[in-house]
């Protein structure tokens, strides 16, 4: 990846490097796969969202993040490290900056929470389809952009609160390099918001890639202000290089409107 020096940055810029990293394998992500596979209507989860961990596979991931890290030089490292509350985020963004050595606080911000699922919650897409047809096809008429759940959220209302934490950090106060740990929507949506994409166009990316757990994307801004440029995305090379298993956890990918 190019690394950007200290003096490339405009006096009183923003920040110049956004890394998005989604979580590490979870619990919740193996029994939902789990439950796909075998047909079953209810994801059998063994705590609410919030609360589900890491798997044994997620832990190792984080580590070979936190090695990966740990290889950025101490002037290119980032300087914030914000992450969803939610357990299996936490976890990833501590285990990743304790590996990496990094002298950096793990905070937490709840818009960087996953999407909230309301009455939908711990169902498969089976599951939906049984219990709440109505609810199925409105979700095929209105498309994963503007599908609200009843009790939960859609992509633009997740996108909106996205919004809000990326002017907020488009501020020199909160540090030229930012880390988020997040999950899979969120980074989607992230590139939504900062690419400026079509609803098309981000529904064509979500139907085709699954972002990949502990896996790093990386925006760009040599000069701290204006738009921000994909430098890559969805990188899990350090699993492979450490010989972690590199998982694909993703949601449905039948998501344009019908």
């Amino acid at each position: 990846m190019e690394e950007i020096g200290i003096s490339d940055v405009a006096h009183g810029a923003g920040p110049v490097e956004l890394l998005l990293v989604r979580h590490g394998e979870s619990e919740g992500n193996v029994a939902a796969t789990e439950a796909r596979i075998a047909g079953a209507e209810v994801i059998d989860v063994p705590a609410r969202d919030p609360d589900v961990n890491l798997s044994d596979v997620g832990q190792e991931q984080a580590k070979a993040l936190g090695v990966a890290l740990s290889r950025i030089s101490p002037e290119l490292r980032p300087d914030t490290v914000i992450s969803s509350p939610y357990a299996r985020a936490q976890q990833t963004a501590r285990i990743a900056v304790e590996v990496a050595g990094w002298p950096v606080t793990v905070t937490t911000d709840e818009r960087l929470r996953d999407r909230e699922l309301g009455i939908l919650d711990r169902l498969t897409g089976r599951g939906v389809d049984k219990r709440y047809p109505e609810e199925a096809e409105r979700r095929l008429w209105l498309g994963k952009l503007y599908y609200r759940p009843p009790g939960g959220e859609s992509w633009a209302d997740v996108a909106l609160r996205l919004r809000s934490i990326l002017n907020e950090l488009d501020n020199p106060a909160r540090g030229q390099r930012l880390m988020l740990v997040c999950h899979d929507a969120l980074i989607l949506l992230v590139r939504y918001v900062l690419e400026g994409m079509s609803e098309k166009e981000i529904l064509d990316l979500a139907s085709s890639t699954s972002v990949l757990n502990a896996s790093v994307t990386r925006f760009v801004r040599p000069s701290g202000v204006g738009p921000w440029t994909l430098d890559s995305f969805n990188v899990a090379d350090h699993l492979t290089e450490q010989n972690v298993a590199v998982t694909e956890h993703g949601g449905d990918a039948n998501v344009h409107p019908q």
